[in-house]
């Protein structure tokens, strides 16, 4: 079939829902529509809970922890029609999306640190998410979780997350049953349609078993960049008595061709202007498949009255190749650009196990909630590449072209065959706590440690052969203090870390006073996890149907750098002696304002700044792609005088970002404005919602980030984009 006949099939569908409410009804079933809108419109609404999981301490309200955290609903996803997991955190006022490595894979930016696909978690579960992309439908709740978690979350495998984490729920039966079927089009010629069922069944209904899934492709607004997606999950649960247990397990393939990459402006003293929103730089042989299978078995057990034991078990079964192209600008004036290019194939196959109990109880008028247990993780990555020179061939960035790959190899490792184990880690963990609660509860102070062991094992591309090794440990200890002064009022502050895999010491380094390089002391030697410190305190305030929050942190980061050997003359030593120390302030407002007015918005400001670096060289600069501010406001506005009828807007701001690490270079701030609409009929007695969105209506264009963790690149902001769905409830 056709893309133009299933554009016609849907536009067709369209305008017979539109017309089948003005048919003639009898009072008694205008009656009943009326009742099914208004059910709709409430099940339909994109929300923020202020609750979610906080690792080792459990699914827990906002109010109660001494932490930042909210979860996003999965009728915000059904809503707006994300294909991304990035386009869901768009609405988050703390953080900014980007992607990372040369790739099409997605990288966040939280308190100005990097968060990777292949940290975020899955269901508290590390290493079993898709690592690039992530399909949204398959997840009923994202939960973000503000600042450092190493004793929350243990250290996560991909040494990113300082800043914050990203936990996502996979979809289960709920109390009623679901019968869900939707129909999707992004222009210009994106196609899809998904299901989703679940039912409850059983004596008690203490079973419960949830099917959906999704098919879409197409080109994309960007010029001729395609995206396919094919996801599939289950799930069962079983919640009697005493005893909770789950099995979720699911399956996505992702292929992306044509995408356009991040712009490279390495050696550059300017910033080229952006051009064309819809401008695809990249290259039509370039692309990226992605196929991962993956899940998980979940059980809980109440052995006593305030007493539960718990355990679960995750894994994942990943690959990925791809053919990506690199283009870098050598002339901002004209634009001209040259690309260069590289095939990587990948697999990866991790799994992650954690049990504990956590027991409450009292003992002289003060309560406790007590927390152990012990985490690990497996991961095994096999990987190869190949790097070939720069095409012979000219382009340009304002009309760029395809563009012949070159076949001179420049340099290559491994079996891109038959990719075999170049890394192997595993991540050990045991954790203690005990939230202590005075005065009833209003005071709550929590204090843990969590005891980390990280191993890894490198192998050379070039036989497989064992290269280096690695098994360091850190404890990470926790405190918090949770007060609640008045109905609706919590001050929080809390004192916590992040934690990721040290480094390993070079042979040698640049002389501070010129000429040759220096000897390096401790050359071979690998340091032990990084830790970073966060200081945080804040308040969150439940005023009527509004939660309204408010933060200041302060992370420092511990870096590696060389500096002269305090014992050897004419050598140097390498440590964590260099520090990079973001500061900041988050503000969050969620709610209704008014009956049928919604509200998601915030802001947060961030100083992100070099504190100490080797030899002083931009001591005191900016971190690169961090902005220095960050605005959102997400309105729905259920029409009153069109009942069926929902409104919404949504306007995106970003600050000024340093494009290089000398501060030379910054991206100018942006603004992306969006609207949309949804409208809900009654179809043989049964709710149909139709949606239609545009993605930045003025068709900005503007860079979007510079964020990257290896050198100047620029990402292009993404051009006007239309969405309209329509989801049958029967």
């Amino acid at each position: 079939m056709t893309v133009s006949l299933l554009r016609c099939r849907l536009l067709t569908a369209t305008a017979i829902a539109l017309a089948l409410p003005a048919l003639p009804a009898t009072a008694q079933e205008q009656g009943d529509e009326t009742t099914i809108i208004v059910t709709a419109q409430r099940a339909n609404q994109s929300g923020v809970e202020q609750a979610g999981s906080v690792g080792v301490l459990g699914d827990k309200d906002a109010a109660d922890v001494p932490f930042s955290i909210r979860s996003y609903n999965e009728a915000l996803v059904l809503n707006q029609q994300p294909q991304t997991l990035g386009q869901v955190l768009e609405n988050d006022p703390t953080i900014r999306t980007t992607t990372g490595f040369g790739i099409a894979g997605e990288l966040f930016v939280i308190r100005g640190f990097a968060l990777a696909g292949d940290d975020v978690g899955y269901d508290g579960l590390y290493g079993i998410m898709p690592r690039q992309l992530a399909a949204p439908e398959l997840y009923q709740s994202v939960q973000v979780l503000n600042g450092s978690s190493a004793f929350l979350n243990g250290a996560a495998p991909g040494g990113t997350g300082l800043g914050g984490s990203v936990n996502l729920i996979p979809k289960r039966a709920g109390t009623a049953d679901l019968n869900r079927v939707t129909a999707g089009f992004t222009g210009p010629e994106h196609i899809g349609g998904s299901f989703d069922i679940a039912r409850r069944f059983g004596a008690g209904g203490e079973w419960g078993i949830r099917v959906n899934g999704t098919a879409r492709g197409g080109d994309v607004a960007i010029d001729d960049e395609f995206r396919s997606t094919y996801v599939l999950g289950a799930a069962i649960d079983y919640n009697s008595g005493p005893l909770r247990a789950s099995l979720d397990v699911a399956y996505q393939r992702v292929k992306v061709s044509h995408f356009r990459p991040k712009l490279s402006i390495a050696g550059l003293a300017v910033i080229p202007e952006a051009p064309d929103a819809s401008t695809n730089f990249g290259q039509p042989w370039q692309y990226t498949t992605l196929r991962d299978i993956f899940g998980q078995a979940r059980i809980e057990y109440d052995i006593a009255p305030g007493v539960m034991v718990y355990a679960a078990f995750g894994a994942r079964d990943g690959a990925e190749e791809g053919i990506y192209s690199t283009p870098t600008l050598t002339n901002a004036a004209t634009g001209a650009i040259n690309v260069s290019s590289s095939f990587i194939p990948r697999t990866d196959n991790n799994e992650a196990a954690t049990a504990g109990v956590r027991a409450k109880f009292a003992t002289g008028g003060i309560s406790h909630e007590v927390n152990a247990g012990g985490a690990i993780n497996w991961l095994v990555n096999r990987n190869a590449y190949e790097f070939f020179a720069l095409s012979p061939e000219a382009n340009n960035l304002y009309a760029p072209v395809a563009v012949t790959p070159s076949q001179t190899v420049t340099f290559a490792g491994g079996d891109l065959a038959d990719p075999f184990p170049i890394g192997r880690t595993r991540l050990t963990s045991g954790f203690v706590s005990d939230t202590l609660g005075f005065a009833d509860d209003r005071v709550l102070f929590t204090a843990g440690l969590r005891v980390q062991a990280i191993r890894t094992r490198s192998y050379s591309y070039f036989g497989g052969a064992l290269t280096s090794e690695y098994d360091e440990s850190k404890v990470t200890p926790v405190f918090g203090v949770v007060v609640k002064p008045a109905a609706g009022v919590s001050l929080y502050a809390n004192r916590i870390e992040g934690l990721v895999q040290g480094a390993v010491a070079p042979a040698s380094g640049a002389n501070p006073a010129g000429g040759a390089p220096l000897p390096v002391t401790n050359a071979g030697a690998a340091l032990p996890p990084f830790v970073s410190e966060q200081y945080e305190i804040g308040g969150k305030l439940a005023l009527g149907g509004i939660d309204l929050s408010l933060a200041a942190f302060q992370i420092d980061r511990e870096t590696a750098i060389l500096r002269p050997s305090p014992t050897t003359t004419g050598a140097l030593e390498f440590g964590p002696f260099g520090v990079q120390r973001n500061r900041g302030v988050e503000f969050t407002i969620a709610g209704d304002l008014a009956e049928g007015l919604r509200l998601i918005a915030g802001g947060s400001v961030i100083d992100a700044k070099l504190r100490r670096t080797q030899n002083g060289v931009n001591e005191g600069a900016q971190a690169v792609g961090v902005p220095e501010y960050l605005v959102n406001a997400n309105l729905e506005w259920d029409v009153p005088f069109v009942p069926a009828l929902t409104l919404t807007g949504r306007v995106v701001h970003t600050g000024e970002q340093a494009a290089n690490i000398a501060n030379t270079l910054f991206i100018e701030n942006w603004t992306r404005v969006d609207i949309g609409a949804r409208y809900v009929a009654v179809v043989a007695g049964r709710p149909l919602t139709m949606r239609v969105t545009i993605d930045n209506v003025a068709d900005a264009d503007y860079w979007a980030s510079a964020f990257d963790s290896f050198r100047p690149d620029l990402q292009l902001g993404a051009p006007r984009t239309f969405k309209a769905s329509l989801t049958y409830d029967f």
